[in-house]
Parts: structure tokens; C-alpha cells; sequence
């Protein structure tokens, strides 16, 4: 299992670096499409929707609104700066209503445990997520971003689980995922930090002020989390352990996506408000 979780995890960080800086913008923007139509299939599981027919209509409805939110925003060739900002300001309400949600589970299942509620939820999760992805990808230094985003998860991620092994007692949100501890918070804040203490004196001295740079870091590792333990809880009342099985020693496509899906949009945000 650890071979093929190795083999798979490479061949996957191959890709998206390649997606990522060897792909014009309008054909990343179909390449993260791609991706989200599969997160889509495995959202329509999570929604308990149990026909092909009405997974596949789940997906096609998916897929025209991001064409509609592609067409209104122009975001892979001429960004239409308002829109965009709206629709990230919309995100990051969702996500607020969604920290509760985790927060208050299993109370909480009863006003969203239906099935299109559920569906309703993957909506407002991936349409952000790609925008996010595109707007990011589309800035100058674009590549970068979409990497520095994705290396502070993965930083905010791996500072929490030794900080949570070590020294965690207090649980996050124990009826959602036991192993997850505010003391692990802590410690992928702390990881998350040193992250963009490193790449600010590095590269972005002159782009970004350290002050605002860590504040939209600090929100978007904070949500980083609470998109993990949505997905974890979203897993939990429907009974399975992984979203899919389409990646080998991994699970599925929103085993991956998960974190990211809440933190992209935030980050992207908060360059759009704050780092401007």
C-alpha cells in the first residue's frame, strides 16, 4: 500500500506541476475542469443520489454553471475583477456556514443531511475552487501562487500532524475526526508561517507587506482545515471512508481537493482584497 501511495503521489505532483506551468491559462482552465468533473461524480455519491442518470445530470449541471461562471467572469483571458470578487466574497460566507456546520455535527446534519442538500453543497465548494484555480493561475507570477498555496496546505498540513502527534490533547472537532487537536492547529499554523516567512524574504519582499501576507496565510490555513474536516464529515454521514477509489492508495479525487477546495478561493480572495 505505502508503494503504491509513493508511485501515485509522484506521478500526481508530475502532472499538476506540468498542468501548472507548461499550460496556457484558457487550457488550464479546461484542465482544472476535468478534474472538477470527477470531484463532481464523487460529490454526487457523497449526496446519496444513487442513479447513473441522475449522477451523470448532477455533473453536467456542475459543469454548464462553471462554463456560465468561465463566460461572465472572463477569467482565463480578461478578468472581470468585480465579478470574480463577488462570487470569492460568496465562497468565503459558504465556508463561514460550513466551519458551523463541522462545528456543531452531528446536530448539524439535520437542517443539510438531505440528498440535495448535500448536492447543493458540492456547488458552492468546486464552482469557487476552479475559479480560484484560474484567477490564481492567470496573475502574473501565477504559477507561483497556485504553488505557494499548495505548498502552504501541504506545510500547514504536515506541521499539524507532528504538533497533533506530540503534543495534541484538546480535540478540534471530535465528532468529525478524533485525531485532529487545536494543538495540531497551532503547530501547522507555525509551519505555515515559517513557510511564508521563507518565500516573503526570499521572493516577495517588494510584491507583498509581510503583515498582510501572513493574515490572508493565517485565514486561508484556518480554512485549509475546516475543508478537511467538511469533506471528513460529509464522509462520516455517509458511511464510507473515501470519496472514491480512482486514485491507487489515496482514495479519490476530493481526498485531495478537499483542503484546497476551501483554501484557493480564500487565498485568492484576500489577494484580490488585501494584497492588491
Amino acid at each position: 500500500m505505502l508503494k503504491q501511495r509513493v508511485i501515485t503521489a509522484i506521478i500526481l505532483a508530475i502532472v499538476i506541476l506540468a498542468a501548472i506551468f507548461a499550460l496556457p491559462t484558457p487550457w488550464f482552465a479546461g484542465f482544472v475542469g476535468l478534474v472538477l468533473a470527477a470531484a463532481l461524480w464523487e460529490w454526487s455519491n457523497l449526496a446519496e443520489l444513487t442513479s447513473t442518470t441522475s449522477r451523470v445530470l448532477y455533473c453536467v449541471l456542475g459543469m454548464a454553471m462553471i462554463g456560465i461562471i468561465a463566460w461572465g467572469s472572463a477569467v482565463a483571458t480578461a478578468p472581470h475583477e468585480r465579478v470574480i470578487a463577488q462570487i470569492l466574497a460568496l465562497a468565503a460566507v459558504w465556508w463561514l456556514l460550513a466551519i458551523a456546520l463541522v462545528v456543531t455535527y452531528p446536530a448539524s446534519s439535520g437542517t443539510w443531511g438531505g440528498t440535495w442538500q448535500r448536492g447543493f453543497m458540492g456547488i458552492l465548494t468546486l464552482l469557487p475552487a476552479w475559479l480560484a484555480f484560474v484567477y490564481l493561475h492567470v496573475q502574473v507570477e501565477g504559477h507561483w501562487l497556485l504553488l505557494f498555496v499548495i505548498a502552504l496546505v501541504a506545510a500547514a498540513d504536515t506541521g499539524a500532524y507532528f504538533a497533533g502527534t506530540r503534543f495534541g490533547h484538546r480535540k478540534l472537532a471530535p465528532s468529525v475526526s478524533p485525531g485532529k487537536s487545536w494543538e495540531g492547529l497551532l503547530g501547522g499554523l507555525a509551519s505555515s508561517f515559517a513557510l511564508v516567512l521563507i518565500v516573503w524574504s526570499l521572493v516577495w519582499r517588494e510584491r507583498f507587506g509581510l503583515a498582510e501576507l501572513l493574515a490572508v496565510a493565517a485565514i486561508t490555513v484556518v480554512v485549509s482545515v475546516f475543508g478537511d474536516l467538511f469533506e471528513s464529515m460529509l464522509k462520516r454521514q455517509r458511511g464510507i471512508k473515501d470519496s472514491s477509489n480512482l486514485l491507487p492508495g489515496h482514495g479519490g479525487v476530493m481526498d485531495r481537493l478537499d483542503s484546497l477546495s476551501a483554501a484557493l478561493p480564500v487565498f485568492a480572495l484576500g489577494l484580490l482584497v488585501v494584497l492588491k
